[in-house]
């Protein structure tokens, strides 16, 4: 009986040490999502002039789609996955939507329409990446379609200070694959163990839990603060 106790104490204490040592340990990369971590997205932003211009709902109003309602039935759509795996081509994104739609907006009137979405006022701000990068390797890895890809990289800044950039259209897979997770360990040149992720969706950060990744699931600016802090990042 004494022998299983001093056992079962000496493997609390193994175990208390490896937690410690877990707490101390500086990840060498953070990995972050972009959408409702980075950038703020706002349907009715987009969707607002889109769902008004919808021809049954623009004739009866009392049965108007809502903007948000609008987002959430392009979301669920059966080719949606393709869209954000790049299999299919803008053009043919836009058609299809105009035909699921009922709309005649042109190519350059939907995709001007499509990036509303991303809020321009960052969630995040740009010195948090200047001040990580200084201490480790940073990733931006996204679920996102060409047409916002595109957007991010030409009407953003944050970017640069990502070196490693996924896009889960340029790879063709999304979150929650463990094949894109491990892409962006692989692109970063580091273990599971030695990365910290950060999304706001989570199953994503189950996810990556899985694959042996430290992932934080991101609720306000204040709370992922005192988390890169509690990994000595900041």
């Amino acid at each position: 009986m004494a022998a299983r106790r001093r056992n079962k104490i000496e493997k609390q204490k193994r175990s208390s040490r490896r937690a410690v040592k877990r707490v101390l340990s500086t990840p060498k990369a953070v990995i972050f999502d972009i959408g409702r971590v980075i950038v703020r997205l706002d349907p009715k932003r987009a969707f607002a002039p889109i769902s008004a211009a919808i021809p049954d709902a623009a004739d009866r109003p009392a049965k108007r789609l809502s903007a948000d309602h609008v987002w959430k039935l392009i979301c669920a759509d059966e080719h949606w996955q393709d869209w954000q795996e790049g299999r299919l081509s803008p053009a043919k994104w836009h058609r299809h939507l105009m035909r699921r739609l009922k709309l005649s907006l042109s190519y350059g009137e939907f995709r001007d329409a499509w990036n509303r979405v991303l809020d321009p006022e960052l969630i995040l701000p740009e010195n948090l990446f200047i001040q990580l990068g200084a201490r480790c390797r940073l990733a931006l890895l996204s679920n996102t379609d060409p047409i916002h890809a595109e957007c991010l990289e030409r009407r953003f800044g944050f970017g640069r200070h990502f070196p490693v950039r996924i896009y889960s259209c340029q790879v063709g897979m999304t979150k929650p694959s463990p094949a894109i997770y491990r892409l962006a360990l692989e692109s970063l040149g580091v273990a599971a163990s030695e990365a910290v992720y950060v999304d706001d969706i989570q199953e994503f950060v189950e996810a990556a839990r899985q694959m042996g990744v430290d992932a934080i699931h991101f609720k306000t600016r204040d709370l992922l603060a005192a988390e890169l802090r509690h990994r000595h990042l900041c």
